[in-house]
């Protein structure tokens, strides 16, 4: 199947004009960035990358396409022609997938021209969007978790393939394992799962089904203890599996009393390594809630996959740059009240100090990142700043992602997702957030689009 009409009328009538008017293959940069974050969220991460890259390999039209497309009767023939021989063939620079981005991080940018490029906004914006929303909750929640294992359990919540998509994005923010066999199969993610309240009721008693699941998948099995009375289903359990029964699962009520009702019954049972694991409609607040409760692990579905009430980070697809009549190179940008745009291709960089990010340089170019550097060195001299300023640098977040409409890196998608889990990893240390500063607060780092302006502040 192809990806092609995972795209809007309008990219295919735009491209119908420009070719009638002579401009389609004008060069043109497309820059993907958010204007600006959910409230209380400190950052978002890059999610999606490696899958916006295989869709753009796979954007071709096939005698199936043209045939509804030109029973649309909205293109001519000469539109469906180029149409069954386009092959993207720009160059694709990016945010390596899941690194942080900020208010206007310009976390891809497609060159080629504007028949190259234009069509492949949606599909490039439902992915990313989507993959991001879940990312950007996702590593709130195992921020808020404090080391505690989480396992993505939303499958039953979103479409079929989102849901796919939902827990690879989980897994690259730092979830242990999934309950989704599809995303198990084929991004190789842990999978876990046990059984549901519906085991329990199929049988004539609790004691009945415990000991069916138990004899069936051992001792070290998870055991659902909320559906009648949790006291005597953890007192079943342990009589039936030993102190050697792996974990309990609560689902359901005040979970931080039940936790430590809980526990201290384990314990007194003699089942002191029965781990407790805690369900039910939990999110980074709950989860910050339930700190300091004696949980060892959290299974988390809709608020995950459902991006935490913030779905999609609202990147857009904006021209930024494009080729005149006079053969250079131009840029350009909405100057609409609100929805401004800052024009030209931009490069990127995350400003550390030591190992401490302190903001985001998005400059319009090498020379004013020299400006920026020359900058910067002057006013730290002068100002003589605390000697961990030595240590400033600047870390390129861009990188070839696609040249020439070829993948500069060829990796198979469970590589591209570990690396993609190492580099959030990596990112997010940067920003040396501390768990017990809660999910919410101030945007972590500024963005900053003026080179010397910004050196100044900085310095």
């Amino acid at each position: 199947m192809t990806s092609s009409l995972l795209t809007d009328l309008y990219e295919l009538t735009m491209l119908r004009a420009a070719r009638e008017a002579g401009s389609a293959e004008r060069a043109c940069v497309f820059e993907v960035f958010t204007r600006s974050l959910p409230e209380g969220r400190r950052y978002g991460v890059l999610a999606g990358t490696d899958r916006v890259l295989r869709a753009i390999a796979d954007f071709r039209f096939d005698e199936a396409d043209l045939r509804y497309l030109r029973r649309t009767g909205v293109l001519d023939e000469d539109t469906l022609a180029f149409l069954a021989d386009y092959r993207f063939t720009g160059d694709v620079h990016g945010y390596a997938e899941g690194e942080l981005f900020f208010e206007g991080s310009p976390v891809l940018r497609i060159e080629g021209t504007f028949a190259d490029a234009v069509m492949l906004e949606t599909v490039v914006l439902s992915i990313l969007n989507h993959d991001s929303g879940v990312a950007s909750a996702g590593s709130r929640m195992i921020t808020a978790a404090r080391g505690r294992p989480c396992i993505e359990m939303g499958g039953r919540r979103v479409h079929e393939d989102a849901a796919i998509a939902a827990a690879r994005a989980a897994y690259l923010v730092g979830f242990a394992s999934t309950s989704n066999l599809a995303a198990g199969a084929h991004y190789r993610i842990p999978v876990a799962g046990t059984s549901a309240h519906a085991f329990t009721l199929l049988f004539d008693t609790e004691e009945e089904a415990f000991r069916a699941q138990i004899a069936s998948q051992g001792a070290g099995t998870t055991v659902l203890v909320d559906t009648y009375d949790v006291e005597q289903a953890v007192r079943t359990a342990v009589g039936i599996a030993g102190p050697e029964l792996g974990a309990v699962r609560l689902d359901s009520g005040d979970l931080g009393a039940q936790a430590r009702e809980v526990r201290a019954l384990l314990d007194s049972l003699g089942a002191t390594s029965t781990r407790i694991t805690a369900t039910s409609d939990l999110d980074e607040h709950r989860l910050d809630e339930l700190a300091g409760a004696p949980i060892d692990g959290y299974g988390i579905g809709t608020r995950l996959v459902t991006g935490g009430g913030h779905p999609a980070p609202g990147f857009v697809f904006k021209l930024v740059e494009r080729e005149g009549a006079d053969g250079a190179m131009h840029p350009v940008g909405k100057r609409s009240a609100e929805k401004q745009t800052l024009g030209a291709g931009k490069s990127a960089y995350r400003l550390l100090v030591g190992d401490r990010a302190r903001a985001e340089l998005v400059l319009p170019g090498e020379a004013e990142v020299a400006e920026f550097e020359r900058e910067l060195t002057a006013q730290l001299l002068a100002s003589q700043a605390p000697a961990e300023w030595a240590r400033t640098r600047l870390r390129p977040l861009q990188v070839p992602l696609l040249q020439g409409g070829h993948r500069v890196w060829d990796l198979s998608p469970v590589e591209a997702l570990e690396h993609g889990r190492e580099r959030h990893a990596s990112s997010l240390a940067e920003l040396c957030l501390r768990p017990e500063d809660g999910p919410d607060g101030p945007i972590a780092i500024p963005t900053l689009t003026d080179g010397a302006q910004a050196a100044r502040a900085l310095g």
